[in-house]
């Protein structure tokens, strides 16, 4: 293994590392897991199966870009949007700050700890195609992994705008790749309900 290929080994099992000690269990095929662990080598496997030659970069910021999630609670924070918006925004510093912290004890340079920071962060989503692709990545593990649960609990008007809103959010790829997965039978007619409520009225 190459120099280079050590360091982004050592970051990604640094991140594993972090990750295991999420005290949230989610079962895996029978078996129970860290729940953060599960999902951020979801992502990777997301991402491999999506960009094949991604960068560096943003193959670190996929696995590292809900680090240590549980330790920034929904509930340390005020209910409705406002205090939403407040921990997502949280949230995204807290896990470029973290990865950054790992990349830097791995012996990355300021300027690699930059970019990462900001595709963690989601800056120039419109304008930056690996910050879109990171976005489109975490659109498929939701809807892969994560959606069925998701349906079980949220009742339908509030589903169909969630689903219209995670379309919204994806590049032709993304909608592309959604298209591949095999989703529960009510989506479809869920997601245009919710597409129609988001179009401007005339």
């Amino acid at each position: 293994m190459t120099e280079k290929g050590a360091r982004f080994a050592q970051v990604i099992a640094a991140i594993d590392a972090a990750n295991a000690r999420d005290p949230t269990r989610v079962d895996v095929d029978g078996v129970s897991a860290p729940a953060e662990l599960v999902y951020g080598r979801r992502m990777s496997e997301t991402l491999a199966r999506m960009a094949p030659e991604a960068s560096e970069h943003i193959r670190i910021a996929a696995r590292g870009q809900h680090v240590e999630r549980w330790m920034t609670p929904r509930k340390s924070f005020p209910e409705g949007r406002i205090g939403y918006l407040q921990w997502r925004n949280e949230l995204k510093g807290f896990h470029a700050r973290r990865v950054g912290e790992i990349m830097a004890a791995a012996g990355y340079a300021d300027d690699d700890i930059a970019r990462v920071g900001a595709l963690v962060r989601k800056e120039r989503l419109k304008t930056d195609a690996e910050a879109q692709m990171l976005e489109d990545v975490a659109c498929i593990v939701f809807l892969q992994h994560y959606l069925g649960d998701f349906m079980r609990k949220t009742d339908e008007e509030k589903l169909a705008v969630i689903l219209a809103k995670t379309w919204n959010k994806m590049s032709a790829l993304g909608r592309e790749h959604a298209g591949r997965l095999q989703l529960p039978a009510a989506v479809p007619a869920l997601l245009e309900r919710g597409l129609a409520q988001l179009r401007p009225s005339n």
